[in-house]
């Protein structure tokens, strides 16, 4: 079968001979969420039974697939920054299929197909599990391609390889329950670009988990746009805490943790999972975005600032040692230096363990592309400057007061910051560098904190009771 609202476009793969099929190495660059990281893992897993195997250096690579964000300009920049690097790769080889995926691609379809005349295959957020398909047709046409289905079910969401067995997997291994927003926040891009909500079934999530852990996993990182509203459309509905509570008792999971929820949707009964469910980690991230009810509204975020910290307030009455991280935005549309105030009150009162925080941009299709007064870039400057110091300062403090204190923390790795350290993350997601034997990763060790930094923790590692 042909894949859905399929565009071909005779322009391009001037290729000099057929491709080679004993040459099979992906190069992936994936640009914004974790939801791209884990769109960009399906990519590797697909083509695995297609004999590919990754590598690191796209001049090196039979395929390269860039997986796009454009929630914020300032990544959609990226994207066409290292397309036009890629250029100069395929005048070399002209082999190399170039794929674009990802929100980028859904947002300007043939569009970016016509701009960028040498890309191979530009697939929309909904058409992943077409690639390998789409692949063998670029090879046997040599023309160039667009695919995006309209609806997530044409795309597969239960999309699990018959052949796990080159699977591979992380300490930490990412699993998407839900694609898409309902929300429609008015600066947001992500509802055009990957559509309605839909959720994937319970007992497939489950089969996904189960594989992660026979293959080394230990914590499961439950991913969605708004996984707070999880299961709403599915027969029978289910809750994200119902869900929480399924992997906790049907897996032999370690740690759990998601991402990302909305306030608006923030439960009850889901906050009591953070008492109630011991894999799950009490760690929260919990986007406010503004702290002006006006602002708020004018967001369509349908909380207001007393909502949200009363939220926050009620979550530390269930796990008083939960860390809670968001995001936040200055320069919306209309913000005055009075509204900006009501964003650092709230950051001077729940004391977040960490933000990211960024300078509003218009976004294409968004409704706040054309809300008026906008905010001149040097005032969006200074209040960025002021949040992100005032910020800085609120981790540190965090950071440090942990030291003289002992945390379990799960090993993932070898540190960044080298010398033959191991790094791996508290309950709460602080990251703990510390010196211990390799052998001890993917194992929950206890570490003595004694320095805290701005965005880590050093550690001493203490005698193990195996």
């Amino acid at each position: 079968m042909m894949p859905a609202n399929k565009v071909i476009i005779d322009t391009q793969y001037d290729g000099q001979g057929p491709c080679n099929d004993n040459l099979k190495k992906l190069y992936i660059h994936t640009f914004g969420c974790q939801m791209n990281e884990y769109d960009s893992l399906r990519v590797e897993r697909m083509l695995a039974p297609e004999g590919y195997i990754t590598t690191s250096d796209p001049k090196k690579a039979d395929l390269i697939f860039i997986n796009t964000c454009s929630v914020r300009e300032k990544a959609e920049q990226k994207v066409y920054s290292l397309l036009g690097r890629l250029k100069r790769i395929k005048a070399r080889s002209p082999h190399t299929i170039i794929v674009v995926g990802g929100c980028v691609a859904q947002q300007l379809q043939e569009n970016l197909l016509n701009r960028f005349h040498y890309v191979d295959i530009v697939i929309g957020t909904k058409g992943i599990s077409k690639l390998p398909e789409l692949i063998k047709e670029v090879q046997n046409t040599r023309k160039s391609l667009g695919c995006f289905p309209d609806h997530e079910e044409s795309c597969g969401m239960e999309w699990l390889s018959p052949n796990t067995s080159q699977w591979k997997t992380e300490i930490v291994a990412p699993v998407t329950i839900m694609q898409g927003c309902d929300n429609f926040c008015s600066y947001c891009i992500v509802p055009y670009v990957r559509g309605r909500e839909y959720s994937r079934k319970p007992e497939d999530i489950l089969q996904e988990i189960e594989i992660l852990l026979e293959k080394g996993a230990k914590e499961i990182l439950l991913l969605g746009q708004n996984v707070n509203s999880y299961g709403k459309n599915l027969d029978p509905p289910i809750t994200f805490a119902n869900l929480i509570k399924l992997v906790a008792q049907k897996t032999k999971v370690t740690r759990i943790r998601f991402t990302t929820s909305h306030p608006k949707d923030l439960t009850e009964e889901l906050m009591q999972c953070f008492r109630d469910v011991p894999q799950l980690c009490p760690q929260l991230h919990l986007p406010f975005q503004a702290g002006s009810d006006r602002i708020l509204k004018r967001m369509n975020r349908r909380y207001t600032q007393k909502e949200y910290l009363t939220k926050v307030e009620k979550l530390r009455t269930y796990r008083s040692d939960i860390a809670i991280t968001a995001d936040v935005m200055v320069g919306f549309p209309g913000e005055t230096d009075e509204d900006f105030r009501e964003t650092m009150k709230v950051i001077e009162e729940v004391q977040f363990d960490g933000l990211f925080s960024f300078r509003y941009s218009d976004r294409p299709f968004a409704p706040s592309s054309r809300m008026y007064p906008k905010v001149d870039e040097k005032t969006k400057s200074r209040w960025l400057t002021e949040l992100q110091s005032l910020q800085a300062d609120i981790t540190l403090k965090k950071n440090q007061q942990e030291v003289g204190t002992s945390r379990e923390v799960l090993v993932e790795g070898e540190s960044k910051a080298g010398n033959g350290q191991l790094t791996g993350r508290t309950p709460q997601g602080r990251i703990v560098n510390f010196y211990g034997p390799k052998s001890l990763i993917g194992k929950i060790v206890v570490v003595k904190i004694i320095e805290g930094y701005a965005h880590s923790l050093k550690g001493e590692l203490q005698k193990q009771n195996n």
